[in-house]
């Protein structure tokens, strides 16, 4: 069994190709080739945290994985991330363990880089200026992979905390050939943005209806069981998009309250949902239709992403000779 860690991971995980393998594995998730059953979670009340497993199988890419996830939101802030991860591979012929990598590097890098598969479907061809909505390491993941879709050259950085959002904007223009600033306010972020980047643990709206512009692209990853990132009036005027209906309609820990609040209080029906991002790439329904209309992708997290990202690692390991092997038996 190979046992790769995290920096590891790092090193071998190609942001191209892997927004590409995670376009297949979409198709694939939407043709109802590949598996990926809802998860499943065990909460840890006191600490406001919980432990979820997500199997996912996608026969196209050879690949059978299953995550296990923390969340813990009141590590914001100290050495430990919000998210952590565990992915453990099996041979899709019989079912054996085969490798071991950390998941927490493969869970930030797939949600960015599915978001950026996105923008590539919905965002407007000429989308220049980027907000990025929270300081974390979705915000760092995000900003990278949009970059690497679109022609940004501006990117408006904004969280709760100046001081980070300060900090992220350093670091991001240290690496990234675009203006970066960190701006006061969401609202200030958001005004005029071609793409928004929600990333946060948010309990209230950080995206709100009158600061998106006609032609905005948003992107929602934000995940808080108390509350949601974007409010009803955006979801109302937005061609909304997600990763499987199913997942994001289902009740916690794998829906969205960004769509389930505004379904159960009557401002749209189920039926809002526009088309999964496989639905897109199949060709089975249509994307942007104009310049000036608002899409939303909104993201709650699908195995069949992790199972795709782990798959390039392994390859990557395998070709290089990286990681260590241990046996089991």
């Amino acid at each position: 069994m190979l046992v790769l860690g995290r920096s590891q991971v790092e090193r071998l995980l190609d942001p191209d190709a892997l927004i590409d393998a995670l376009a297949g594995a979409m198709a694939d998730l939407s043709a109802g080739r590949a598996s990926a059953p809802g998860r499943i979670a065990a909460l840890v009340p006191d600490r406001e945290g919980f432990l979820a497993a997500m199997p996912g199988h996608v026969p196209s890419a050879g690949v059978l994985a299953g995550k296990l996830v923390s969340l813990f939101p009141r590590n914001a802030g100290t050495a430990l991330p919000t998210h952590q991860a565990l992915i453990v591979m099996f041979d899709p012929g019989t079912g054996e363990p085969v490798a071991l990598l950390d998941g927490t590097a493969i869970t930030a890098a797939r949600t960015g880089a599915c978001s950026a598969l996105s923008a590539r479907l919905l965002a407007r061809a000429d989308a220049s200026v980027l907000a990025v909505l929270g300081t974390g390491a979705q915000a760092r993941s995000h900003a990278r992979a949009m970059c690497r879709v679109r022609p940004v050259r501006e990117i408006r950085v904004a969280g709760r905390d100046p001081a980070k959002a300060a900090a992220l904007a350093r670091e991001l223009s240290a690496e990234l050939e675009a203006d970066v600033r960190a701006v006061a306010t969401y609202a200030e972020a958001a005004d005029g943005a071609d793409i928004v980047a929600a990333t946060t643990h948010a309990l209230e709206p950080v995206v709100r209806r009158p600061w998106i512009a006609p032609g905005t692209h948003i992107t929602s990853v934000g995940y808080n069981p108390a509350g949601r990132e974007v409010d009803d009036a955006t979801v109302a005027d937005a061609l909304v998009c997600v990763e499987s209906r199913e997942a994001a309609l289902a009740p916690f820990p794998t829906g969205s309250n960004d769509l389930l609040d505004p379904i159960r209080d009557g401002v749209v029906t189920a039926d809002h949902v526009h088309a999964e991002l496989g639905e897109l790439i199949l060709g089975r329904r249509p994307g942007r239709e104009s310049a000036d209309r608002i899409t939303l992708y909104k993201s709650v997290g699908v195995a069949v992403q992790d199972a795709a990202a782990a798959a390039l690692v392994l390859a990557a390991a395998r070709e290089r000779g990286a990681g260590e092997r241990i046996s089991l038996r």
